[in-house]
């Protein structure tokens, strides 16, 4: 135990893959334990996206170092209801895809609740199933992951520690987390069979995986009192539970989010920043405001004690802050300001904005985007994506038919746009959910969100060669999933660096992306300069790389490293640069749990980071857009 706040013992790793094979490879240490005893090993799985990457990493211990199933018998957490097994969105179907159909299990010591019985059978059918993990000696491991609201298998907030496998409703929230696995929230259904709390808290040892955006709520599940409001807490009453986080799902435990209150720390600069943030945000004080006595009441004594009066680290601290505002993100030409957050020269600079889908330069850095421009510099954009899949079937034939209209007006021939267009009529009509696009209607997708992105270029001045539509091959499956990244994706990616060699990347840090594609597409921008830097290209020791986070979440104000502050014209511009991009409006195909449209979202983020920086004492702006720099 790290500390006395955490009530669960906490492994953290740098990510889901390095979290992922730490489980992996307890669970390939059981399976092998059990077989040198000639026992069967009981496994209780999860499903949904968190243990995704577990799943791919004992596939990889089975064909590489022959790791066998043979003697594992498997229950899993939950199904929905009522659902056929050979449903796309069936966890029966997601487990057969993801682990099942690629080790050598016996089918018959697979156990899934089944969604397709009748009402009337499934009373039964749940005792049964608590039954069936008794007979087999109870689980032995189980794995879970954890909702947004606490929840574990289905067990939503309010679920009693007591309650047994049984038939339950599904929240809101976890309808709408879960939207991204059906054609929209209304298909999601409203019910579901799940193991109750009662049955996991039997198991032997449970070990719960949490990746990306869950912090919060890991947080109050392993430093906050045992509730059965958030049903994850419960687990501090299991006897052996560990939770495996990435550094992401880690950050608001106390040893990160406040570590001076577990002990002695080292005062670095970053670390008293973000101290002061803190105390000055609970208590709703300008930084030059805080007081000796809010120091000592705060838990900061110590402080105090270290570096002096209140009034010169409160000083420090907010000379950090308004070092971090500049409206120069290419630097000021001509001028001597070695607290700035970039460079005076070189003027102008060569830069590369990254943009993961065709739209994440304007929705994530629309304002900065504008003012590199408007001071003149280089600007490139290199679209990393087509984006084909996020694009309704609605504008796929609204598109076809101006092509067809088009060639109309003109007395153009157009037997073949006409063929195309009632191909694509007789396809969507009889399109199924999930059913993949064919190659033309993906293809017609991708062009219509490339129009949409070279409009928006335009709009803020850019010339058709500083466009750049890179189409990496990880994403084209026609599906939600995507291709691990490959050399393929690197070598086009290095191909356009060499090509600009430029001053300024900037990239997406947001790695809360619930898809996983500005993830990979920093991997592949990372694994790009790496090799550059490697191969000994001069250019890329001039080259300073900026992430920003978009339509997802923003980084944390302490960590700010460039904040751009926008005027409400420029607030205003920006919103009608993001409406250029009509296909993401209204109804967007798999856009999270978050139903606020993408302008939306962007704005009240830019407002939210600028109101943060008022009430810390720094100037009111209408908006900002924050940046912090990657050192590679």
């Amino acid at each position: 135990m790290v500390d006395s706040f955490e009530k669960i013992p906490v492994e953290i790793f740098a990510n889901s893959k390095q979290g992922s094979k730490y489980v992996a490879a307890e669970i390939a240490k059981l399976i092998k334990q059990k077989q040198s005893n000639n026992e069967l090993c009981v496994l209780g799985l999860a499903t949904g996206s968190t243990p995704i990457t577990l799943y791919a990493e004992l596939v990889g211990l089975h064909k590489e170092e022959n790791l066998s199933f043979k003697n594992v018998v498997t229950f899993n957490l939950d199904e929905y209801y009522p659902i056929e097994k050979d449903a796309v969105q069936s966890y029966y179907t997601f487990m057969h895809k993801h682990l099942f159909d690629h080790i050598d299990i016996y089918p018959k010591n697979i156990h899934i609740p089944n969604g397709a019985l009748s009402k009337e059978d499934v009373k039964d059918h749940c005792a049964q199933y608590e039954l069936m993990v008794d007979e087999a000696g109870g689980i032995d491991l189980q794995i879970l992951g954890i909702g947004n609201n606490g929840h574990i298998g289905f067990n939503e907030p309010g679920s009693s520690r007591y309650s047994k496998t049984r038939l339950t409703n599904l929240d809101n929230n976890t309808r709408n987390a879960n939207a991204r696995e059906f054609d929209n929230i209304s298909k999601v259904p409203r019910l579901a069979l799940t193991m109750g709390i009662s049955t996991i808290m039997k198991s032997k040892r449970i070990l719960l995986m949490a990746w990306g955006q869950k912090a919060n709520i890991v947080a109050k599940a392993v430093e906050d009192d045992v509730t059965e409001q958030v049903p994850a807490s419960i687990l501090q009453q299991h006897n052996n539970c560990t939770f495996v986080l990435d550094k992401n799902a880690a950050t608001e435990l106390t040893r990160f989010k406040t570590p001076w209150l577990t002990g002695e720390i080292e005062w670095t600069p970053k670390m008293i920043k973000r101290a002061v943030i803190n105390m000055a945000l609970k208590l709703s004080k300008p930084v030059l405001s805080l007081t000796s006595d809010d120091y000592r009441e705060n838990s900061l004594g110590e402080l105090l004690a270290e570096k002096g009066e209140a009034y010169e680290i409160n000083l420090q601290v907010y000379y950090l802050l308004r070092d971090s505002i500049t409206g120069w993100p290419g630097g000021k030409p001509d001028a001597f300001m070695p607290a700035h957050p970039e460079r005076s020269e070189p003027y102008p600079k060569r830069c590369i904005i990254f943009s993961p889908h065709p739209d994440d330069d304007i929705i994530s850095m629309g304002g900065t985007f504008m003012r590199l421009q408007d001071q003149g510099h280089d600007v490139n954009v290199a679209y990393q994506t087509s984006g084909n899949i996020a694009v309704t079937d609605e504008f796929v034939t609204r598109f076809i038919d101006f092509a067809v209209g088009f060639e109309d007006l003109f007395e153009m021939d157009n037997v073949k746009s006409h063929k195309i267009l009632e191909d694509a009529k007789t396809f969507l009509t009889d399109k199924k959910s999930n059913q993949r696009d064919t190659n033309e209607i993906r293809e017609i997708k991708g062009l219509i969100r490339r129009c949409e992105a070279k409009a928006t270029c335009r709009y803020v001045g850019l010339k058709d060669e500083q466009i750049h539509f890179q189409n990496l091959p990880f994403y084209e499956t026609g599906t939600i999933d995507k291709k691990p990244m490959s050399q393929e994706d690197v070598d086009i990616t290095v191909n356009l660096l060499r090509k600009i060699q430029p001053h300024q990347i900037y990239c997406a840090g947001d790695f809360a992306d619930p898809h996983g594609t500005h993830l990979i597409c920093f991997n592949i921008v990372a694994a790009a300069l790496k090799f550059c830097k490697e191969a000994g290209d001069k250019w890329i020791n001039d080259c300073w790389l900026w992430l920003y986070k978009g339509a997802w979440q923003e980084w944390n104000i302490e960590d700010i490293e460039m904040a751009i502050p926008m005027s409400p014209e420029q607030v205003m511009k920006k919103r009608f640069g993001i409406f250029i991009h009509q296909s993401q409006k209204d109804m967007i195909p798999f856009q999270g749990t978050d139903n606020r449209e993408f302008w939306q979202r962007a704005e009240e983020r830019n407002a939210s980071t600028a109101d943060i920086y008022a009430t810390l004492g720094l100037t009111r702006y209408a908006a900002m857009e924050a940046f912090v720099r990657w050192k590679y």
